[in-house]
C-alpha cells in the first residue's frame, strides 16, 4: 500500500517555490532578490518548507547561533556516505566534515602549522606577486581580471606556502575547481562526476606518500609542518594530510579567486565607494566590507545533534528538532538589514563590518581567514593605487554554475 502524499496548501507551496529558486540556474548571476525573497517569507528570519526536514536561516542572529551551536554537525552527511569513491575518500578526512573530538584533533594538527607568524610572513610574497601579475597586463586594452590575477594569485600564495612546485599551477587550479564542485554538492552529469573522480585519483596520486617522504626529508612549506605536527603523539595520516592540504589549496584559492572579481563587480556599480577607495586605498576596513558584500562562500549547511532553541533576532526565538538540516545563508545574514543598515551599500567606514560570517563561525571558523583579509588589502590597494581609473568593460560576466562558491569566470576591465 502507498503512502497518500499530503496536498500542500497555497501558501505552503508558494514557501516552497521561493527556496526552490534558490537553485535556478540563473540564480548565482544575482542571488540576491532570491535571498530577500526567502527573508520575506519569515520576519523571524527561518523559513522550514513542509516536509523537507531542513530550515533556512537568513537573519544574521540565527546564522550566528547555528554555527556557534555545541548541537550543530558540519558534514554529517558526506560522513556517512560510503567511501567508495575517489572523491568521498578525499573529502571524508578533511576536518570540515568532522566535530567534536575528531575535528578539534584535525583543526589543532593543521592550525600547529598554520600559524599567525607563517601567514603574516607572507605579505612581501603577496606583494610581490599581485605587482608581477599587475606588471604583465595590458593597459591599452581589455583584459580578463580572472585569468590576469583573481585565479593565479591565491594558487601561486598557498602552493608557495604549501612548499608546492609552481610548474604544477595550472593543475592544481584545475584540482581546486573540481574540489569547490564538489563541496558543493555539484553531481548533475555523468560527465562532471567523471572529470571529479579523475582529479580526486589524480590528487590521491600525487599526495599519496608526500607524508613519509616529508617527515624523512622535511622541506620547506607547510606540507612539512603538517606532516611533522604532533599533539599528544598523534600525527596527520596520510589520507588526513592529503585531505587537508587540499582542503587548504582549495579553500585558500577558490574563495579569494572569486572575490576579486566580484568586489569589482559591485564597486563598477558603486562609483562613489570606488572613488573614496582610491581615495584612500589602504583603509583598514576594505577586506571586511568586501567580503560582507561579496561572502564568497554564500551558503553553508549545519544538521542538528539536539532540539534546540535558539535567538532569530528581535528577541525573537525559533525551536529546531533533532535532525534538522539547517540552510546557514551567509550571504543573505551579510546583508541582513537589522545589523548592517543599507545592507548593499559598500561603505568603508562602516563600524560592524567584521561581524560579517564570511568565515563562518565557531569551532568550524576559517582558518584562512588572515591570508583572506591580507590578500584582499594588498590586491585592493594595488588596483585603487596604480589604475584609479579601471573599468569594468562588462557588468554582465558570465558566473561560474557554483551558488555556494559564486564567483565570475571572467571579468573584462580596461585598466588604463
Amino acid at each position: 500500500m502507498t503512502t497518500p502524499v499530503p496536498t500542500l496548501s497555497p501558501e505552503q507551496q508558494r514557501v516552497q517555490a521561493t527556496v526552490q529558486a534558490l537553485w535556478h540556474p540563473d540564480t548565482a548571476r544575482d542571488p540576491y532578490p532570491a535571498y530577500e525573497a526567502v527573508r520575506a517569507l519569515d520576519p523571524a528570519g527561518v523559513v522550514s518548507p513542509a516536509g523537507w526536514g531542513a530550515a533556512f536561516a537568513t537573519s544574521h542572529t540565527l546564522n550566528s547561533a547555528v554555527l556557534r551551536s555545541p548541537a550543530a554537525r558540519s558534514g554529517a552527511i558526506i560522513s556517512q556516505v560510503p567511501a567508495d569513491t575517489a572523491s568521498i575518500r578525499l573529502l571524508q578526512p578533511m576536518m570540515l566534515f568532522h566535530n567534536g573530538p575528531s575535528h578539534a584533533r584535525l583543526r589543532g594538527l593543521v592550525q600547529a602549522a598554520f600559524t599567525p607568524r607563517v601567514v603574516a610572513e607572507q605579505r612581501d610574497l603577496i606583494r610581490a606577486q599581485v605587482h608581477t601579475l599587475l606588471d604583465a597586463l595590458s593597459t591599452d586594452r581589455e583584459v580578463d581580471l580572472v585569468a590576469g590575477l583573481a585565479a593565479p594569485l591565491p594558487a601561486r600564495v598557498i602552493m608557495h606556502m604549501l612548499g608546492l612546485r609552481g610548474e604544477d599551477e595550472a593543475k592544481f587550479i584545475r584540482w581546486t575547481q573540481s574540489v569547490a564542485d564538489l563541496l558543493a554538492g555539484e553531481t548533475s552529469s555523468p560527465e562532471l562526476m567523471a572529470r571529479l573522480e579523475n582529479d580526486a585519483t589524480e590528487m590521491r596520486t600525487y599526495f599519496r606518500t608526500l607524508a613519509d617522504d616529508l617527515r624523512a626529508h622535511p622541506q620547506p612549506g607547510l606540507l612539512s609542518a603538517l606532516a611533522a605536527a604532533e599533539d599528544g603523539g598523534e600525527r596527520l595520516s596520510s589520507d588526513e594530510l592529503l585531505a587537508n592540504a587540499v582542503l587548504l589549496l582549495a579553500a585558500g584559492h577558490e574563495t579569494t579567486s572569486n572575490l576579486i572579481p566580484g568586489a569589482l563587480l559591485e564597486l563598477h556599480r558603486q562609483p562613489d565607494a570606488w572613488a573614496a577607495l582610491v581615495a584612500r586605498p589602504d583603509h583598514p576596513n576594505v577586506p571586511d566590507e568586501l567580503l560582507r558584500v561579496v561572502s564568497p562562500v554564500q551558503l553553508d549547511g549545519r544538521t542538528l545533534a539536539d532540539t534546540v532553541t535558539l535567538p532569530t533576532g528581535g528577541g525573537r526565538t525559533v525551536t529546531l528538532s533533532a535532525g534538522t538540516h539547517v540552510q546557514t545563508m551567509l550571504a543573505a545574514a551579510n546583508r541582513d538589514p537589522a545589523l548592517f543598515p543599507h545592507p548593499d551599500r559598500i561603505d568603508w567606514d562602516r563600524p560592524n563590518s567584521a561581524r560579517h560570517l564570511a568565515f563562518a563561525a565557531g569551532a568550524h571558523y576559517c582558518l584562512g581567514a588572515p591570508l583572506a583579509r591580507l590578500e584582499i588589502a594588498e590586491v585592493f590597494g594595488a588596483l585603487a593605487t596604480r589604475f584609479p581609473n579601471l573599468r569594468v568593460t562588462d557588468p554582465h560576466p558570465p558566473f561560474k554554475a557554483n551558488l555556494v562558491l559564486r564567483g565570475p569566470k571572467e571579468l573584462r576591465v580596461q585598466l588604463g
